[in-house]
């Protein structure tokens, strides 16, 4: 037969009815204004005699202008859910159509028995309306009973369905049939791009609540393209399975926050530049060598990082093979590893704080106390035993050596200040003076900022064990960290003393995407980034002090363990660790930064844009530096492929661990749960750090958040929310610093959910997030 024509809603379910296999419809009664107008008391007639007065109805708009192939006017018109009574229904329909505003009398008002027993409601999509991509994505809410939350915007526990529609597997569970709803919808209309509302109540019948054209301009791309990349993708994931050489653990999993947050520092979709420099300053090699250097197990020529389709993965496998001591014999390494992989599986909220709530990668007060977990999964006593003496060894290495790891690695960043003058001064052409960068980068930049940052995660792993064995309060430990003199602090006081020149000598190179060549830095941009004629004097935050009680209880502690410290030590050691790690960032940022800088330049020169420039990859620099190659020509070639790469990752969709090949063609996304900082709570209007707008007293909104985003922190905010970010994360830290409230890490569903508000409120004592307006 011809492809069905879209009508109104009342309209649309009348006509599909003959001949819909996959689900069923409700009855109806469509009336018109004009009939409601005419002789309102025979319509309640028609209602008594299907003696639907007498149970809960639903009466819903059906406008001629609603769900056109031009324009959805999806929640213009107003519906009534529960509606039971003679009077009420009369009052539902004079409220639909006091919402049509003088319309046509041809207008229809629709209504239906409310669905009872509801297990699952939501919407679907014949496509992604996010990206194009040749998905059926289901939003679905599992948990109310309600059929309006997802279309409503209520239900912050939605879940989202993600299913190729090439898949070469069947879907599995309860989002079968709503995806055959879909295809058999497609059919019938002879489109690819279909919106459904949905229910299945607990009988697991199907009904079609609605069906309607999707509004999208994005264009699919060819589904063959799409597959090639997943399959790929998938044979990957396939290979990856099983036992590898010189790895421990019988399998692995892929992540994008597990292990130095790619999804946090580039994001879930780079430009392949901002990826590749990632890769080559810190997850090829370099995390590797500083993490063996201080105690832990070699995994140097184990690339970290990999990417899927340019979305960038952590191999979980290797990095819990990276926090396994030096001295553990492999039969427990083994086991150990398997023991955390199983554990990230059933967990999958956890990906951002496995270092917190997974693995065991150093001594923390109450070691011995979570230790205790391992013997409920086969681990003996000798084993926990072998595995905390270990880790008690490689921390007190660290923790104890006053001239030691640390001190060498910011000893080795501080040298990176004057060779980089020395290489920007000197009469190197640009090509050069990019790749001398970049090395020095790596090698007194990103090398001793690994090893730092191993520190700060230490040390911040052990103050929360003291907040765990109730010595420390959590105002304690906000106290702490806001007394911490970082740079980040620095700079608040610095913004507040010093003259525009001076301040942006200083700070000028950050810049929000700090691998991100298309991010203005601070000193190409400082009118939006800061505003000089309205300065306010920083707050000072609550002392850190510590009771004669608290001091007794902690080197009670600290003589238990062995561990050679007295209190004054330990909290040297802390506040060390963690501004070291923050002051190391912020000067090999500036190698990055002018090579950036300067590849903007090079770019120019051969007659590209840093928007063209985004798409190269940093290996081109390298093979042009080594060799006698058309620079131009690489990058063009460079270009274009990185274009027609970079096109295909935008429209592609992984979840955020991934478990097995199955999941690259279907899968959920997992609930996250965030981490909350400071005890505080902000209210304010939503806004985004990349849009032109006043940030004072507002919520912001960044989807990566990286250093570079400091200068929010000038603006008065009155919170912050990120997609991706873990409790010891830089903006983390950052917030603890400031006592500003922020939502670290909600995941790209939560954040797309929250950032469609106009008004909210986080509350972090109470660790929850309302949408107001």
């Amino acid at each position: 037969m011809e492809g069905l024509q879209f009508s109104t809603k009342a309209n649309n379910l009348r006509q599909i009815k003959p001949y819909l296999k996959q689900a069923r419809i409700l009855q109806q009664e469509c009336i018109t204004l004009k009939e409601w107008n005419a002789d309102a008391k025979q319509v309640t007639t028609r209602l008594q005699r299907r003696n639907w007065l007498n149970i809960p109805l639903i009466v819903r708009s059906s406008a001629y202008n609603e769900d056109t192939k031009l324009e959805s006017m999806a929640g213009k018109y107003t519906s009534v859910l529960n509606v039971c009574g003679k009077y009420e229904v009369a009052n539902a329909i004079e409220r639909v159509i006091e919402s049509y505003h003088d319309s046509s009398p041809d207008e229809q008002i629709l209504i239906q028995p409310m669905l009872d027993d509801v297990v699952i409601s939501g919407v679907a999509f014949s496509m992604d309306p996010n990206n194009g991509g040749n998905y059926i994505v289901i939003e679905y809410d599992d948990q109310t009973g309600r059929t309006d939350t997802i279309t409503s915007g209520k239900e912050k526990e939605r879940k989202t369905f993600y299913y190729f529609k090439g898949s070469p597997l069947p879907v599995e569970g309860p989002m079968k049939k709503v995806v055959e709803l879909v295809k058999e919808l497609e059919d019938l209309y002879e489109t690819d791009k279909i919106d459904v509302e949905f229910a299945i109540d607990g009988k697991n019948i199907l009904y079609l609540l609605q069906v309607r054209p999707l509004i999208s301009k994005i264009p699919s791309p060819p589904a063959d393209e799409q597959y090639g990349i997943l399959s790929r993708i998938s044979d990957k994931v396939k290979d990856s399975r099983g036992h590898k050489p010189f790895l421990y653990g019988n399998k692995t999993v892929y992540g994008v926050m597990p292990d130095w947050n790619p999804a946090e520092i580039i994001g879930i979709r780079p430009r392949p530049l901002a990826l590749s420099l990632y890769k080559e300053l810190v997850t090829d090699y370099v995390w590797a060598y500083q993490r063996e250097h201080y105690g832990y197990k070699d995994l140097k020529s184990f690339p970290l990082m990999v990417d899927f389709g340019g979305i960038p993965y952590i191999d979980v496998r290797v990095s819990f093979n990276s926090f396994l001591t030096r001295d553990l014999d492999p039969e427990l390494s083994e086991k150990l590893v398997n023991y955390y992989l199983d554990q990230l599986i059933q967990n999958k909220s956890n990906h951002d704080k496995v270092e917190f709530e997974i693995i065991y990668s150093c001594f923390t007060f109450d070691l011995d106390d979570r230790l205790e977990k391992l013997l409920a999964y086969g681990f003996s006593q000798e084993e926990v035993k072998k595995i905390s003496d270990s880790l008690k060894k490689l921390t007190r290495h660290i923790v104890e050596d006053e001239d030691g790891y640390l001190h060498e690695d910011l000893e080795a960043i501080k040298r990176l200040e004057s060779r980089r003058e020395e290489i920007m001064n000197s009469s190197l052409d640009t090509l050069s003076k990019i790749y001398w960068l970049l090395e020095d980068c790596k090698r007194y930049g990103t090398l001793p900022f690994a090893g730092l940052a191993r520190g700060g995660f230490i040390a911040v792993q052990m103050l929360q064990s003291l907040k765990t064995q109730g010595i420390l309060s959590e105002q304690n430990y906000q106290d702490f960290m806001g007394e911490l003199n970082t740079i980040s602090s620095q700079m608040a006081t610095d913004f507040y003393n010093l003259d525009k020149r001076e301040f942006l000598k200083k700070y000028g190179h950050l810049r929000p995407g700090t691998y991100d060549i298309r991010s203005k830095r601070y000193d190409e941009d400082d009118g939006k980034y800061f505003d000089f004629d309205n300065k306010e004097k920083p707050v000072k935050q609550n002392k850190f002090s510590l009771s004669l009680f608290q001091m007794n209880r902690i080197q009670v502690l600290l003589d238990k363990y062995g561990m050679n410290q007295n209190v004054l030590k330990l909290f040297n050691f802390l506040k060390f660790a963690i501004e070291g790690r923050e002051y190391s960032k912020f000067i090999f940022t500036k190698n990055l930064s002018d090579a950036i800088s300067l590849l903007e330049k090079l770019g120019g020169e051969c007659g590209f844009t840093k928007e063209e420039m985004s798409f190269i990859t940093i290996d081109l620099i390298y093979k042009a530096y080594s060799s006698e190659r058309d620079l131009r020509q690489l990058l063009a070639d460079g270009i274009a492929e990185g274009k027609e790469r970079y096109k295909n990752t935008l429209q592609i969709n992984l979840p955020a661990v991934i478990v097995d090949e199955t999941e690259v063609w279907a899968f959920s996304q997992e609930h996250l749960e965030p981490n909350y900082i400071t005890l505080k709570k902000g209210v304010g209007e939503v806004a985004f750090v990349d849009e032109e707008c006043d940030l004072e007293h507002k919520i912001v909104f960044i989807e990566n958040a990286d250093p570079g985003y400091d200068w929010i922190f000038s603006k008065r905010i009155a919170g912050f929310v990120t997609m991706y970010g873990g409790v010891n994360s830089h903006m983390a830290i950052r917030a603890g610093e400031l006592s500003i409230p922020a939502v670290i890490g909600v995941g790209e569903a939560n954040y797309r959910y929250y950032s469609k508000a106009k008004f909210m409120e986080i509350d972090c004592e109470s660790k929850s997030m309302r949408i107001l307006q």
